[in-house]
């Protein structure tokens, strides 16, 4: 597995060994033992996926606050999406900084978003699933969700989304999170 630093401390890139043959290809897309030994320790508790049918959809920015925030390792499995870490960690040096990568069945990257950032795609084709593992569970009362297109943070999206949830299209600020006490992590 080769592991890839970001801009941001904590996000990485991994990219599986992929072992290909006249039966197709096989590739571990997380081994403990492996990950402990690159540095990474983590406890995976909960798997999701989700499919979206067409291009230009956008699902984000999500983040769940203590005592359930969440590590995520996100992989695309069909289909191609650019995915977004953004760091909303009150304090950090990297303060409303974001990564984006683009994901997609052929290429099989994966993306570490660690606790603390918020989380979102935008669909770049039809038909799109993507896979992800939390290292907490999902927990209604402490997920929120900021703007996609919040001023302040300036995520350059490749073009603007044509769906997205009413949640996410009407989600405060980054600044507006800030201002009420909601982002919390510790």
């Amino acid at each position: 597995m080769q592991v890839t630093k970001t801009d941001l401390e904590g996000v990485l890139i991994l990219e599986p060994k992929v072992f290909g043959d006249a039966r197709g290809w096989f590739m571990e897309t997380w081994s403990a033992r492996k990950m402990e030994a690159a540095g990474l320790n983590f406890n995976f508790l909960q798997d999701n996926q989700s499919y979206s049918a067409q291009k230009g959809t956008l699902r984000g920015l999500h983040y769940q606050t203590a005592p359930f925030a969440q590590t995520k390792l996100v992989r695309c499995t069909r289909g191609k999406l650019l995915d977004v870490a953004i760091d909303i960690r009150e304090g950090s040096e990297t303060f409303a900084k974001w990564v984006a990568v683009e994901l997609t069945a052929e290429n099989k990257k994966q993306l570490l978003i660690p606790r603390g950032f918020a989380h979102g795609f935008l669909t770049l084709t039809d038909d799109v699933e993507i896979q992800y593992k939390a290292d907490n569970f999902y927990a209604p009362n402490c997920d929120g969700n900021i703007r996609w297109d919040d001023p302040e943070i300036k995520i350059d999206w490749p073009f603007a989304p044509t769906i997205l949830a009413d949640k996410d299209a009407k989600a405060p600020t980054l600044r507006e999170r800030l201002e009420r006490g909601e982002l919390k992590f510790d």
